[in-house]
């Protein structure tokens, strides 16, 4: 790029003039022509209000920039400001621009994914955990459900066959299932210990095992205490002859498929077990059982026989899984455990809550 030249001083202007009217003065006749002065006095004004023009430019060139760099800040700010305003609606835009598709944020990952396990996965740890060993071993009912997790993970493992170590068919357990199609092994089987329930009425010496008994004398007289009436045992624990002579009164005043619904072979009976009860209404003397579903004592005891660890163990609705017609006055000694899980899980039967199939009908 070429320089420019440089333009004239005053001083430069001033001498050029002053030899322009010598030259003149020479002449005679011959004044300063006024296009010449003008020119003179034009040029002049030109320098001076060039020199004054870089002046002011040279102090206005830096308020420009400033001025340029705070607009373009604040097209910015509003660039920006325009963005955050989209976005906070959903990316919505202008009418004459072009529509954009929202996007919605991916939400932050909080915990990893827990790996899915298999119920025999599950279950061969408990089993064989020496914990769950030694409680069967040598320990209670409780003390076993506690080693594989509790009420609510011993029905689950159980029911989904995932404990085999847990035996149903154990008629020491009170978790024991007997049934049309379950037999005590041996049919002769009988606990070794039944004792009489304190503090309530009998129509019979009925027995239980200590725990079945001590629970029904606490439902016994919570009954009594929530004033709902007395209730009284009318039969319990019957051993294997007694369990034939009251089958066999059934088949000879009903017939074998009468008696069958309404009585257990001897061998096949839960009151062979010590864990089953008959229960009946007592105000002002017992009433039979077949009248106890009936009472104010019936609908307590089938909404709150669970608290004891006892169930219903034959309702109404259920001979197709069962094999026998609503008792609701036969009550099964299951634990407190186990029986609020089954109160809890909805259950009607135990074969639905241990996962067994149904026994109508006995095998042969």
């Amino acid at each position: 790029m070429i320089p420019p030249e440089p333009l004239p001083s005053r001083r430069a202007l001033r001498a050029e003039r002053e030899r322009a009217d010598a030259d003149a003065a020479a002449t005679p006749g011959a004044e300063p022509s006024a296009r010449t002065a003008a020119q003179a006095v034009s040029a002049g004004a030109a320098a001076g209000a060039l020199a004054d023009g870089t002046r002011r430019a040279r102090v206005a060139r830096p308020r420009t920039r400033l001025l340029v760099i705070a607009a373009a800040a604040i097209l910015l700010i509003a660039a920006v400001a325009a963005a955050v305003a989209l976005g906070g609606r959903g990316g919505s835009t202008t009418a004459d621009a072009t529509q954009q598709t929202r996007v919605d944020p991916v939400p932050a990952v909080t915990s990893l994914p827990v790996p899915a396990q298999s119920a025999a996965t599950v279950v061969a740890a408990g089993c064989d955990d020496p914990a769950v060993s030694t409680a069967l071993a040598q320990g209670s009912d409780a003390d076993v459900i506690a080693a594989l997790g509790g009420a609510t993970a011993f029905r689950d493992l159980v029911a989904t066959g995932s404990a085999p170590c847990v035996n149903l068919a154990d008629p020491v357990r009170e978790w024991v299932v007997v049934n049309k199609q379950r037999p005590l092994s041996p049919l002769e089987w009988e606990p070794d210990t039944v004792v009489a329930p304190a503090d309530m009425q009998r129509t019979v010496d009925g027995r239980l095992r200590p725990a079945a008994a001590d629970a029904l004398t606490a439902l016994v007289a919570a009954a009594q205490a929530e004033g709902v009436g007395a209730i009284g045992l009318n039969s319990a624990f019957r051993s294997f002859d007694s369990q034939t002579r009251t089958y066999n009164g059934y088949v000879n005043s009903l017939g074998r498929e009468s008696a069958d619904l309404q009585s257990a072979r001897p061998g096949f009976s839960e009151h062979q077990t010590g864990l089953a009860t008959d229960v009946a209404a007592c105000d002002g003397g017992c009433g039979a059982i077949e009248s106890f579903g009936g009472t104010a004592q019936g609908a307590w005891v089938a909404a709150n026989a669970w608290r004891f660890g006892f169930i219903v163990r034959y309702e109404d609705g259920y001979t197709a899984i069962t094999g026998y017609q609503a008792e609701p006055w036969h009550l099964r000694y299951i634990g407190p455990e186990l029986a609020q899980v089954y109160h809890d899980g909805g259950f009607h039967t135990l074969e639905d809550f241990f996962g067994l199939p149904p026994a109508p009908d006995y095998v042969d």
